[in-house]
């Protein structure tokens, strides 16, 4: 398949699931591309459309939780920084998403203490 083509599908097939969640795309459109297209890569080599910023461990269980958009499963996390990892996704109040804070999952675990 193009992967212009299915960069367009994965765009809005993803767009109605974060939707829903209160995310929506980044601004940086140029982020977006680069990352979508990562994401088509993926999926041409392991069959699912991966975060590209996470290392993959050979654990599916693992693993899955780690198929875009990985929202749902790092909620708690994703929504004290105000995005997810990698910056594709951003909470629909969310302007300017190079103001935001990355938060290591250490940190946010602890501030949960």
């Amino acid at each position: 398949m193009d992967t212009e083509k299915r960069k367009e599908q994965l765009r809005t097939m993803f767009a109605k699931v974060v939707d829903h969640l209160g995310y929506k795309f980044s601004p940086d459109e140029e982020l977006v591309d680069f990352l979508l297209e990562q994401e088509v890569n993926i999926e041409k080599e392991k069959g699912h459309p991966f975060c590209p910023c996470q290392g993959l461990t050979g654990e599916r269980e693992y693993d899955m939780k780690l198929v875009c958009p990985c929202i749902p499963f790092h909620r708690e996390h994703y929504d004290a920084m105000k995005r997810c990892w990698c910056g594709m996704y951003v909470h629909k109040d969310v302007d300017d998403p190079d103001s935001l804070m990355q938060i290591s999952l250490k940190e946010f675990l602890e501030s949960k203490k």
